[in-house]
């Protein structure tokens, strides 16, 4: 079942500084591209994989896709909004959004999709 998420990040620049693996856009719609691509792909994963000390200890299943998510973004002066739909678990979709935005987003809201 797909579960839907209210995402705001309230300053894209710090976003970007989140580290290596942070944004690279700064609009809304290019925040909600990246975040999409590492929710339907394992690229975002297995970068961050290889970084780790033993990369071969990592469980595999951190690296599950959901090849349907979407992610909306919708711009405001100050901040982006963004609205995900995902089949993957939470624990997993919030690694993959603390690796691109650090703590710089806020979780409004969940609902079913």
């Amino acid at each position: 079942m797909a579960t839907r998420y209210y995402i705001r990040i309230p300053d894209a620049e710090q976003a970007q500084a989140a580290g290596e693996f942070g944004f690279r856009s700064r609009g809304a719609e290019g925040l909600a591209a990246e975040l999409q691509d590492a929710l339907r792909s394992d690229a975002l994963f297995q970068r961050w994989r290889a970084t780790q000390d033993d990369p071969d200890a990592v469980d595999p299943s951190m690296g599950a896709t959901d090849p349907d998510a979407t992610v909306l973004g919708e711009p405001d002066d100050l901040h982006a909004d963004l609205i995900v739909t995902t089949t993957l678990p939470g624990g997993l979709f919030k690694h993959r959004l603390r690796l691109l935005a650090g703590n710089t987003w806020q979780l409004r809201d969940v609902s079913a999709a």
